[in-house]
């Protein structure tokens, strides 16, 4: 699953924060970077709370007084936690609080759902919440598209009401 992730990582976060300091691209990395867990083998710290907040502080310290770095890269774990929070991990006791239950992660329990058409069906979802982004953050003009892959920013006017609303 892909679009399930980047898409509505995207989406929520840039909807919660409207900044336009934040780094989007390194959100969407950051929510499908556990995907990577999963093709070589199973879970393990990226399927934990452990790995968002390691990230988080080596984010703080190591562009300790550079605000915008700071805001720049915590894309990474935003997205780390918003995999979490997509994927029902936190429902999975010993791997999401991993290695407060044990130091092995060997046959947790995987953070999957169950049918094959429950997948489709999330990344469908995942891919109407692209469209709909790419719409309503005005990623169909050239500028903001440029902006957007470039710098992986949305433009303060992007991130204001959509035209036509009050």
């Amino acid at each position: 699953m892909f679009f399930w992730f980047a898409g509505l990582s995207f989406v929520a976060v840039a909807w919660v924060f409207a900044s336009p300091a934040i780094d989007y691209r390194l959100v969407i990395l950051g929510s499908v970077l556990p995907v990577a867990e999963m093709v070589a083998g199973g879970p393990w710290a990226l399927h934990t709370l452990l790995a968002p907040v390691a990230a988080m502080t080596v984010v703080m310290l190591l562009w300790r007084g550079q605000r915008i770095a700071q805001r720049r890269w915590l894309g990474i774990p935003i997205g780390l936690f918003m995999y979490l929070v997509l994927d029902g991990a936190w429902a999975r006791t010993e791997l999401f609080w991993w290695p407060l239950f044990g130091a092995s992660v060997d046959g947790a329990d995987l953070p999957e759902w169950e049918s094959a058409g429950i997948l489709v069906l999330m990344e469908l979802a995942g891919l109407v919440a692209v469209v709909w982004a790419v719409r309503r953050y005005r990623l169909v003009q050239p500028e903001e598209r440029q902006l957007f892959f470039k710098q992986g920013r949305l433009s303060r006017a992007a991130m204001g009401p959509p035209p036509g609303t009050c």
